[in-house]
């Protein structure tokens, strides 16, 4: 077994790892903000508008919520890819593999627009049974659902142009998208500039405007500025069977451990959901708290992800040992900074939102479970999303969610809801265990380094 005291016979300047490591999380960290602070944006100013509202958005979020973990399961198979590709500066192979992402990506995003527009009314069933929550929904699903394919392309494009290293590119067009966002969310959900009070379907609106104005700077940058890696339509009509082979073998995995780890959380929102409005309202603020308190922790998964591909395309496998244990070490302290966060955020939430008494009483407990939730998944997403996707070991976290989320979690707190009729914060507190109960498996493959495996091909 590969000792730590082996590390130090390493060549490894730690100040160029740490400078480089962050130039990678800082932006994406910032990335991650502006995604949350789009939904934030949405809870605050629909929270002002009504509870069922709130609600409304929030529950037809996760049917997007769902597409995107569709979207991320592509691009993190992708990356476990590119970036060892980019470690041997193959940049042909990675034109092949954006253009593959690209062409499954639009597959996706066109479905769930056509369910989204024609049985929304089913859609918003899964996750509620108030018919007002439901009315609400499907008018923003009807709306927002002309977005899906455009934030597909984004997409998929960024999550590639983040695997090679250029990843500011990605914090501009969301920034940019972000100020538009929660300008056209107070002109259309609140009537200012002479326009009408739209509610819900002002907030859709706004969002459908600012996907496209991604789209749009996508498209310039890819065209204008991008050099390096270009988008090929002959690549999209055509790419070789052992490509194809390649990033099916690492992405299907990682894409079915997505949907059933969105499907996991979509379930904890369902079963939350028919436990009442307040529990609604409050779970959707808890979310938010969580997003923000883990977009660095996030951040660094991805930059693990990316550093350590790239290392292992080198061939630096002692290396990748060394800097996998400097990732995990870092992924605590962020958790626990998350942690304090949120407890801090606390009694500045409940006492900013229009919530019933009820809500306010289930979000203070949710903040609390939150607290110390967030500091395992900070330690789960970088080990699984990171370092292990890194080295091609995407099967094993399709394998740990579906015990850990759907074999404990979600079924012990589905049995607590529904046939022992437990109170909302027990319910609340078992769904939210999953996190907890993985972190010796994910320790454990951590130490067995399975993970530490060069994918590339030579051609």
């Amino acid at each position: 077994m590969w000792k730590e005291k082996e590390q130090t016979k390493l060549d490894i300047d730690w100040r160029h790892f740490y400078h480089s490591v962050f130039a990678l999380v800082i932006p994406m960290a910032l990335q991650n903000l502006i995604n949350v602070g789009v939904t934030a944006a949405d809870v605050i100013m629909l929270g002002k508008v009504g509870e069922k509202v709130l609600s409304g958005a929030s529950l037809a979020g996760q049917v997007q919520y769902i597409m995107v973990l569709f979207l991320f399961g592509l691009t993190s198979g992708a990356t476990v890819l590119t970036a060892q590709y980019w470690g041997k500066q193959d940049r042909r192979t990675i034109e092949k593999i954006l253009a593959l992402g690209m062409k499954s990506a639009m597959v996706v995003t066109a479905i769930f627009t056509v369910a989204a527009l024609v049985v929304p009314d089913l859609l918003m069933g899964i996750f509620t049974n108030d018919p007002e929550v439901i009315a609400e929904g499907v008018k923003y699903l009807r709306i927002v659902a002309f977005s899906y394919v455009a934030m597909g392309i984004t997409q998929v494009y960024l999550y590639i142009m983040r695997s090679v290293e250029r990843v500011v590119v990605a914090t501009v067009v969301y920034l940019i998208s972000l100020v538009c966002n929660v300008i056209l969310n107070a002109v259309f959900i609140f009537g200012l500039l002479g326009c009408p009070a739209m509610g819900i379907q002002g907030a859709a609106i706004a969002t459908l405007i600012a996907r496209l104005i991604e789209l749009v700077l996508v498209f310039a940058y890819a065209r204008i500025y991008n050099k390096e890696i270009k988008f090929r339509f002959e690549y999209f009509l055509h790419t070789e069977k052992y490509l194809v082979k390649d990033f099916f073998t690492y992405a299907f995995p990682v894409i079915i451990n997505e949907v059933f780890w969105g499907m996991g959380t979509a379930a904890n929102t369902a079963i939350l959901g028919h436990m009442g409005s307040a529990a609604v309202a409050a779970n959707s603020v808890a979310q938010v708290a969580r997003q923000l308190a883990t977009v660095v922790s996030f951040g660094l998964s991805s930059a693990a992800a990316i550093y350590l591909g790239k290392t292992i395309g080198e061939r630096k496998f002692e290396h990748a040992k060394a800097y996998a244990r400097r990732f995990l070490v870092l992924s605590i302290i962020m958790g626990a900074a998350g942690s304090a966060l949120i407890l801090a955020a606390t009694p500045i939430a409940t006492a900013l939102l229009e919530l019933t008494p009820a809500a306010k009483e289930y979000l203070r407990f949710m903040f609390f479970v939150m607290s110390y939730f967030v500091i395992g998944q900070a330690m789960n997403t970088t080990l699984v999303v990171g370092v292990f996707r890194s080295g091609g070991d995407t099967k094993f976290g399709l394998i740990l969610d579906m015990g850990t989320m759907w074999g404990c979690s979600i079924l012990f707190g589905a049995l607590a809801a529904f046939v022992f009729h437990c109170s909302v914060p027990i319910v609340y507190m078992i769904l939210m265990s999953d996190e907890i109960i993985k972190i010796p498996i994910t320790w454990k493959r951590y130490r067995s380094y399975k993970w530490l495996n060069d994918v590339t091909r030579t051609v």
